[in-house]
């Protein structure tokens, strides 16, 4: 009896860490996920680090940060000449993803050209430094080191 109510508990406890399954992802058009980590060095030097679910293009699409349990705690969404950020249930406007996301991190962050980027295409951002060697291996990182703040983004992309 003991035998079979440790098994019923073991199956449960698998059964709880189930998730659903992922949509697949295309290297082309994503959806791109898995961890961030960005560190802007600015006088208050300032790091973040979260999940992520990237959807879209640089002219449409979405951001999602997740906590270490899953809880979503940002939505950025863009559109051509909007884009809207989501937080601690407060939504705030922009004019443009650009802004948005230089209001978020304190920092400018090529968006257009990370796109790029997570397709392999090296495209040039003046300013920036992006290391694709490892996209491969589901690695990026990206330096800005012009004009200051210095800022470093790092990708690591499940597969």
């Amino acid at each position: 009896m003991r035998r079979l109510l440790s098994c019923v508990l073991a199956l449960g406890l698998l059964a709880g860490c189930a998730s659903a399954p992922r949509t697949p992802v295309d290297a082309q058009l994503g959806p791109w996920s898995g961890r961030l980590a960005l560190q802007v060095q600015d006088n208050a030097s300032q790091s973040f680090t979260a999940a992520f679910e990237l959807k879209g293009t640089a002219r449409e699409g979405e951001l999602a940060l997740f906590d270490p349990l899953g809880n979503t705690v940002a939505l950025m969404t863009w559109l051509p000449d909007s884009a809207t950020l989501t937080t601690n249930g407060e939504t705030r406007q922009f004019r443009s993803v650009n802004s948005l996301v230089a209001s978020a991190t304190g920092s400018a962050l090529p968006v257009a050209a990370l796109f790029d980027w997570l397709r392999g295409i090296e495209t040039p951002v003046a300013g920036w430094q992006a290391d694709l060697s490892q996209l491969a291996q589901g690695r990026l990182s990206a330096q800005r080191l012009q004009p200051p703040p210095l800022t470093e983004l790092r990708l690591v992309l499940e597969r």
